[in-house]
């Protein structure tokens, strides 16, 4: 009798706990702001998708320094990835919208797959006054997921540059929408390659795909225009950055290694700073904002702002011209500006429901007249980084960033420990009464 009194008090002790932890949860759930100069000017923001599991659409946005949105497109049943505002004032914004088969071109419909539509590529230029599309380019695809257009800028020249997972390309138009130049990853880093030669072949990484092309091989993400006349690519499923000679189409420089984790891993939007010859990386799998000098030494760092509050899959980090960086803290659903000292000194949060999986941001300036790529910004010689690893909250960040595409953003991990502990103590206490009555 005395251990089913026990067994009791402990059950209802459970249910306390727990009671208390989902009170826990409902906490505020906002970016911790310290004190500190953020860079003035409006923010353009690229959304991928809504909702838990992205199952909603993505949108771009501009928001002022308060937060309060000042402008907004939606393009229907479109994942949004880059965003870029023009010097004309216009915003080229690039995405992946799902199309019925019906609607697809013959050779790309998915009559034999699990889906029922194809892909349109868009990069699309809209006049923020009237939100009507003033210019495009747009080509089809057959895979839904990996092969969407991740990144285009907009060339002095008034050509466009466009780099293209699903056809491992790279490539410019003009306005009158005709390809003027093209690189094939195909050509330039697969099998028999000088790239593959020097990089892949006789490694030690023969479990890495890095034979295509395949429905997801490169996963390239982003290309920059150096100020040599070079193109900067980052090819996300081989950990590198190559540059591009677009006179030669050669490879002539490297950065990273493929599968040497320990510099990049599956990174995202490199910003490369011409005056220093310094590189920052959003390295995504590595949950951290790191920044390379030419030598490849690391000289800055930034993790998160504290041990609890950890990076998760950075996707965009710009440095500003105050010394401040820009981050896209895509997996928990925000951004946020760190100033030379490591503090947060603005945010955005995204974090209340519905959640959006953040994918880029630029800072427009304080009369939107700041470059996507500003030239005279500062290293991270001297600025303070903040790094925060450990197992633990490594694996606490981890979790609780996934949980966000599961439960509302009230629950979190300690909603599910919480939720684990009543229902065990439930359990047990319905068990308990089960013995009583059969005794």
């Amino acid at each position: 009798m005395r251990r089913r009194r026990v067994i009791v008090l402990t059950g209802v002790l459970l249910l306390c706990i727990g009671a208390l932890g989902l009170l826990a949860v409902t906490a505020d759930d906002t970016v911790r702001v310290e004190e500190g100069e953020p860079y003035p000017g409006e923010t353009l923001i690229t959304v991928q998708a809504y909702g838990w599991f992205g199952n909603h659409n993505g949108d771009v946005f501009i928001v002022d320094e308060d937060g309060e949105r000042t402008w907004e497109y939606q393009p229907e049943n479109a994942a949004v990835f880059d965003g870029e505002y023009l010097d004309n004032g216009n915003v080229m914004v690039s995405y992946g919208q799902r199309v019925p088969n019906s609607e697809c071109p013959e050779e790309y419909q998915n009559t034999e797959s699990r889906s029922d539509h194809c892909i349109r590529n868009v990069v699309e230029e809209i006049d923020p006054e009237t939100n009507e599309r003033v210019w495009a380019y747009t080509w089809y695809d057959v895979f839904v997921t990996y092969h969407e257009v991740h990144d285009a800028d907009r060339l002095p020249n008034g050509e466009t540059v466009i780099i293209d997972m699903g056809k491992d390309r790279t490539f410019t138009v003009n306005q009158e929408g005709e390809v003027t130049w093209e690189w094939s990853a195909v050509e330039h880093l697969d099998e028999g390659t000088e790239f593959w030669e020097e990089h892949v072949e006789g490694t030690s990484r023969e479990s890495h795909n890095y034979t295509g092309p395949a429905q997801d091989w490169t996963h390239m993400n982003d290309v920059d225009r150096l100020e040599n006349g070079n193109f900067l690519m980052s090819i996300r499923n081989f950990d590198v950055l190559v540059e591009v000679d677009p006179e030669t189409n050669e490879v002539v420089e490297v950065i990273g290694e493929p599968g040497d984790h320990s510099t990049m891993y599956e990174q995202h939007d490199p910003n490369y700073l011409d005056e220093h010859g310094h590189v920052i990386v959003a390295d995504s799998e590595n949950n951290r904002v790191v920044e390379y000098d030419e030598t490849m030494d690391e000289v800055w760092r930034y993790e998160g702002p504290s041990t609890s509050d950890r990076l998760q899959w950075p996707r965009d980090a710009d440095r500003l011209p105050n010394g401040n960086t820009l981050i896209v803290d895509s997996r928990n659903f925000r951004v946020i500006e760190v100033d030379e000292n490591g503090d947060v000194v603005w945010g955005h949060d995204l974090s209340s429901e519905p959640r959006g999986i953040v994918y880029d941001a630029d800072r427009l300036g304080p009369d939107r007249n700041l470059s996507e790529e500003p030239e005279d910004v500062p290293p991270g010689d001297n600025l303070e980084g903040r790094g925060h690893s450990s197992v633990v909250s490594d694996t606490i960040a981890f979790v609780e960033s996934w949980l966000g595409f599961v439960f509302p953003p009230w629950f979190g991990l300690p909603g599910v420990v919480a939720t684990l502990g009543m229902a065990g103590s439930g359990i047990g206490l319905l068990w308990e009464g089960y013995r009583e009555y059969r005794g």
